[in-house]
Formats: C-alpha cells, structure tokens, sequence
C-alpha cells in the first residue's frame, strides 16, 4: 500500500521509499510522537526495542528533534484508556494516521451448513483517517483491509 506512507507537497504528492512510523505518546504538557525510522528494514524485534526507547525518552523528556520529527505514517493507541473507537487527527507530513481502539469481548453469531452457534470473540476497532488529496476511500479501505488480514494471520505479512 505504497499511498499509505505519502505526502501532499502543496501541488505534488511524494510516495516515500523509507517507512517511519510514529508512534503518538502521553506526555504531562500533551502528545508527541517519537518516530521509528526505516521501519521497512528492520525486524519486529529491533522495531520493538528501539520504540521502548524512544518511549522512555519521550516520557523523559529526552528526545531530540530527529527522533520525533518525519513521520510519513502514524499510529495512535487509546485502547489501553479503555477507549472503544475514535479518530485521530493527522500528523504532517504524512498523509495518514491508524487509531486503535481497546480490545473487547464481543459475542459472534456463526452459521454454516449444518450448525449455528455464538461465539465469544476478542474485538478491537481501528480507524483509518487520510488525507483525501493523497488517499482515496478504496485506497484507505485496501490498507485496512490488508492490516485486517495479516493481524488475523500474522504468517501472511512474511510472504
């Protein structure tokens, strides 16, 4: 989903060849986002430990510009506040920010050929907002769903 990790240049857009992703973290006088960058190169692992870092940083108030600054995609989490669903505001210059809500038990009616039963399953709500001079519905809607797909089953985001 190369629209997803762009930017509006006023009159162009700027599909970036690096992945940095922020990461929107309380802090007592607001939010700031520390950036982990070149995400496209590193593993879950590396991308893990240096975001602890930069988390720690910026409850330390330690960071420096560089490591908060650049972001072409971000990600809010305010599922760990209880909160449901909600929509996140955009952080320039990128073009799109996924908000993440709380994961909840919620029951699931299943039905096949032969048998209906409910389930009781673990839900979490995700909202895309995009910039709509660089991402489309469609183009939005292929991201999520692509995300959809690789949380539910992990293996395919190696192939």
């Amino acid at each position: 989903n190369p629209m997803i990790n762009s930017t509006w240049n006023g009159d162009t857009i700027t599909i970036h060849g690096n992945i940095d992703i922020g990461l929107a973290v309380a802090i007592p006088d607001g939010l700031i986002t520390p950036v982990v960058h070149n995400c496209d190169r590193k593993g879950i692992v590396e991308i893990d430990r240096e975001l602890k870092e930069l988390i720690k940083k910026a409850r330390d108030n330690k960071l420096k510009p560089e490591e908060f600054q650049g972001a072409t995609f971000t990600v809010s989490n305010l599922g760990s506040y209880g909160i449901e669903e909600f929509t996140a505001v955009i952080n320039p210059p990128g073009s799109a920010i996924l908000a993440i809500g709380a994961i909840q038990k919620e029951p699931l009616f299943v039905e096949d050929d032969e048998e209906e039963e409910i389930l009781i399953v673990s839900m979490m709500k995700m909202t895309l907002s995009c910039d709509h001079r660089v991402i489309d519905g469609v183009t939005g809607a292929s991201f999520l769903r692509d995300l959809k797909d690789f949380m539910e089953d992990p293996i395919k985001a190696m192939f």
